[in-house]
Formats: C-alpha cells, structure tokens, sequence
C-alpha cells in the first residue's frame, strides 16, 4: 500500500524520467500516471511506472518507466475469454532494460533480484535493450525485465491490456495499487 504522498512523488518521478527521454504527455496523461507497487510496498525496489494512451479491443499502446534497478516482476499474459493472451514489444526509448524470458540462462545476468525473492524468478535469458532496440513477446510467455543503473523508458506496443489478468509467479503480488 502507498500513502498519497508516496504515490505522487512517484508518478512526478516517472514524469521527470519521460522528461529525460522527451516524451511529452497531456496534462490527462500526467494527471494518470499509474503507479505499480504490485501490494509489496517495496516500490524502488519493485515496481513500475505506466502511461496508457490507449487500450482498445484491439491495441494498447503505454510508456513504461524503470526508476534505477527497479524490477516489474515475473508474469505472464494468459488467454482471457477464448481469446489468446496478450502479445507484445517492447522498444527501449531511455536508459537501458534487462528483459528476461525462457531461454537458456545467462551465465552472469545484469539483473538482481531480491534474495528473499529469488524464488519468484524463474526465467533468466537475457536481453539488453537500449534505445531504439526492441523485443516482441509471444502471447503466455513468462518474463520479468528491470531498469539499468540509470532507469530506463520502454514503450509498449501490444494487443489488448488485460493487466489484471496477469499471473505472477510471485503469488504474494497483488496487480492492484491501493493508496492510503
């Protein structure tokens, strides 16, 4: 749980990182800046910054915002009403990510994740996006990514956003944020 003064010192936050990277927003969109804290209250530590611009029937369209080191833990985007889950990409704008899906393990990973939850992270190949470079994520596939030393700003290009749907592996995550 965030207190309100938590949850806008996050969201002017992710707005200075999309200032960095010259993403302009609408006043609506700065006003909507949603803060992921997934009911860990370890937001630095894991947590995620979005935009939504649009979520249709069809398409989705958001900005993703990593503070330093801040990881958006291991899920997946299962099918939703007969229809398959989510598919999409991920373009690096800002910073540098580190993408993890199944594959075969890196042998040294930028990534690090908490001990006590080192359980929750199962897929460990590794891809480094920087700007300009992206990845396409098939629907159903496991994945969790985390911002570089400097934080990163990825955009998300997708199907349809059912994001509370989502599954993580880390069963104690709750997808909705609730401010105190």
């Amino acid at each position: 749980m965030l207190t309100k003064e938590d949850f806008v010192k996050a969201q002017q936050r992710a707005l200075e990182y999309l200032e960095k990277a010259k993403i302009v927003l609408t006043p609506e969109e700065i006003n909507n800046i949603e803060v992921a804290e997934f009911g860990l209250n370890r937001l630095d530590e894991i947590g995620l910054e979005l935009v939504v611009y649009v979520n249709t029937s069809r398409v989705c369209a958001k900005e993703l915002v990593l503070f330093p080191n801040q990881i958006c833990p291991e899920h997946r985007h299962p099918e939703v009403l007969d229809e398959e889950g989510k598919e999409e990409t991920f373009r690096c704008r800002w910073g540098e990510v580190y993408l993890y899906v199944p594959g075969e393990p890196a042998v040294s990973p930028k990534g690090k994740v908490p001990t006590d939850k080192s359980d929750t992270f199962t897929v460990w190949h590794e891809i480094i996006l920087r700007p300009g470079e992206q990845y396409t994520l098939k629907p159903d596939t496991l994945h969790w990514f985390q911002g570089g030393p400097q934080g990163a700003i990825v955009s998300e290009f997708s199907t349809t956003s059912r994001d509370e749907s989502d599954v993580f592996t880390d069963k104690e995550i709750q997808r909705t944020t609730e401010i105190s």
